[in-house]
């Protein structure tokens, strides 16, 4: 059966916890509503209490109408068997709603916890690990624990009523109470021997519930690819082995679960056959009456249901303790990003400087190895080189999305890892190549990174970008909703409200991932005109594929694998026929407006 669990292994940030600690965890998010547990216990003992007085009545009932047959004592009978029923009910009732609503506040706050951990972590988390599984522990984990919730404060009222019973037990026969404690050690011990097993079973099925999820999440968000080259059935079929072994796996937890209260009930029937025949000899030979012999036995049907419930509880327990552990281990991940003195920052000059600085995505493997970099307040420098030379790596630290291993980045004049990241990416103003938009509409967009904006600056903002011509190409202006993902724009008009958000934000530094790599000539025409507001004035670091955004630059930085081999303007690099030529002859030369194909190569000096 091992084959069934293939690719079920635990995440990187995957924790064990004991029973103890899970527990700890857990009770903590009771704590604050005592109140409400306060009115479920009372339910719990009010309900207990009513079902254990039912057979009693009944029993004492019997006993009185064998020697009076009177019509008023029926009636009395039934009338109190009528009362307990209907008290039963309404304690039942004030048990369940305030469970229900216990609950749902419990599992309100785990899942904002969950959430909150989710938008905490690292970039480099969210590189390791599919967004579909984390998403599975913030919404099926968290279910999975309140509905396990709810079995556990139904357990409570099983173990209020056990109790009760057996005292009852006690008091109407001793020896034939004795006879079912006998079994109960059966019971405990049958159902604590499913334990690992379901725990091992439960946190299987729910990371195999994750990569369903993360496939799903994956298809979605690329379905677009696959109807462009007709792979549905290529998807499908990768989706089928996935969704097959969850299937597999949640039957097998299905036959974990159902096997325990067979086996539970078998061990409670013989037992209740063993009550019949020897308490049915005391009644034949006098020594205990029918109304306590009906008593007994309508007590022990009533013992064996919550005693099998409270020990196969463990078992069932274990689903809950599995979601729990996967909920924790999300919200306790280690942050690989720390800061060792977060202060805030004011408005920021804008100087920047990377000294000795080494980085690789993994340890073994540098892409950025004791690199030297600074730009000066106000400067605007462009990024050019070949693909895996680092560009882009240097963004996404200036940006604070990775740790490094050594050296140091220091915004003017103070180390990054020092910094309130919260006060500082305020100030920071990135527009990837290819721009997320929100559901919502233009103006939503640009209004996110500062929500009390008003209309106008939403406006004024917008309009700053190519003069607002853009606006008038959307069919409803700035109401115009943009889709999921921003679908119903064009990546043009994507980059557009990228940039407008950006003017919005009023950062100090900004770092631009080419924004015309992918639009029409009008469009980029467009954006250069937002783009020489954008960086007017600013740090600006553009990752440069278009020759447009790069020849008017202040310096150009020419790398290849993670180090800087030729620096200067456009102009100058050209003349040197060095390393910039070089990249120039493969990415620019034939955007230049005087470009002839076959011809425009500059030549380049051998190294």
């Amino acid at each position: 059966m091992a084959f069934i669990m293939d690719g079920l292994d635990a995440e990187q940030y995957d924790r064990t916890y004991d029973d103890r600690e899970l527990l700890r965890r857990i009770v903590r998010y009771f704590r604050p509503k005592r109140a409400t547990m306060g009115l479920v216990a009372f339910g719990i003992v009010a309900h207990s209490l009513m079902q254990a007085a039912l057979p009693v009545v009944i029993s004492a009932g019997l006993d009185r109408v064998v020697d009076d047959r009177s019509t008023g004592l029926v009636v009395a009978l039934v009338a109190a068997v009528l009362v307990a029923g209907v008290l039963s009910w309404v304690f039942n009732f004030i048990q369940r709603w305030y469970t229900a609503k216990v609950v749902g506040d419990v599992v309100l706050d785990l899942r904002e916890d969950a959430f909150a951990a989710v938008l905490e972590r690292d970039m480099s988390f969210y590189d390791e690990n599919p967004s579909g599984k984390v998403v599975s522990r913030v919404t099926s984990d968290t279910e999975d624990f309140a509905t396990v919730v709810t079995l556990t404060l139904n357990v409570i009222s099983q173990v209020l009523m056990v109790g009760l019973i057996t005292a009852l037990l006690f008091a109407r026969n001793v020896g034939l109470a004795l006879m079912v404690m006998a079994v109960v050690p059966i019971i405990v011990a049958m159902a604590l021997g499913f334990r690992r097993i379901a725990r091992d079973t439960t946190r299987h099925q729910q990371r195999s519930l994750a990569r369903v999820n993360a496939t799903l999440q994956e298809t979605m968000s690329g379905i677009s690819v696959a109807k462009n080259f007709r792979q549905e059935h290529t998807v499908y079929d990768e989706f089928r082995p996935i969704n097959g072994q969850n299937y597999r796996v949640t039957l097998k937890q299905g036959f974990v679960f159902a096997a325990i209260f067979p086996a539970l009930f078998a061990v409670a029937g013989f037992a209740t056959v063993m009550l019949v025949h020897v308490g049915g000899g005391r009644v034949l030979d006098g020594t205990i009456s029918a109304g306590d012999w009906y008593l007994f036995l309508q007590s022990v049907l009533l013992f064996w249901l919550p005693l099998t419930s409270i020990a196969s509880f463990w078992s069932q327990f274990q689903q809950g303790l599995s979601a729990s552990e996967r909920v924790f281990a999300l919200i306790d991940a280690e942050p690989l990003v720390v800061q060792r003195d977060p202060r805030p920052v004011g408005r920021l000059a804008g100087r920047i400087e990377f000294r000795d600085l080494t980085f690789g995505y993994t340890p073994d493997r540098p892409v950025l190895d004791h690199f030297d970099l600074t730009i000066e307040a106000g400067e605007t420098i462009a990024l050019v080189g070949h693909t895996g030379a680092g560009k882009s790596t240097i963004g996404r630290l200036l940006v604070r999305f990775y740790e490094f291993g050594g050296g140091s980045i220091l915004i003017d004049g103070i180390d990054l890892r020092t910094v309130d990241l919260t006060s500082y990416r305020r100030q920071l103003g990135v527009v990837p190549q290819s721009p997320f938009l929100f559901s919502g509409t233009v103006a939503d967009n640009i209004r996110y990174p500062r929500p009390d904006a008003t209309d106008d600056e939403v406006r004024a903002a917008a309009g700053q970008v190519a003069d607002g011509d853009w606006i008038a190409a959307l069919p409803d202006g700035l109401d115009t909703e943009v889709g999921e993902h921003g679908s119903a724009l064009s990546m043009g008009q994507r980059q557009l409200v990228a940039l407008a958000r950006l003017l919005l934000q009023d950062p100090s530094i900004v770092i631009l991932d080419e924004a015309t790599a992918s639009v029409d000539p009008l469009t980029e025409a467009q954006i250069s005109e937002g783009l020489d507001v954008a960086l007017a004035g600013r740090t600006s670091i553009v990752i440069a594929h278009r020759l447009s955004t790069i020849e008017h630059a202040d310096r150009i930085i020419v790398m290849r694998e993670g180090a800087i081999v030729e620096e200067g303007t456009h102009e100058s690099l050209l003349s040197a026929g060095g390393a910039y030529c070089d990249v120039y002859n493969t990415y620019f030369r034939h955007q230049s407006p005087d470009y002839q194909p076959g011809s425009g190569f500059v030549s380049v000096t051998a190294p």
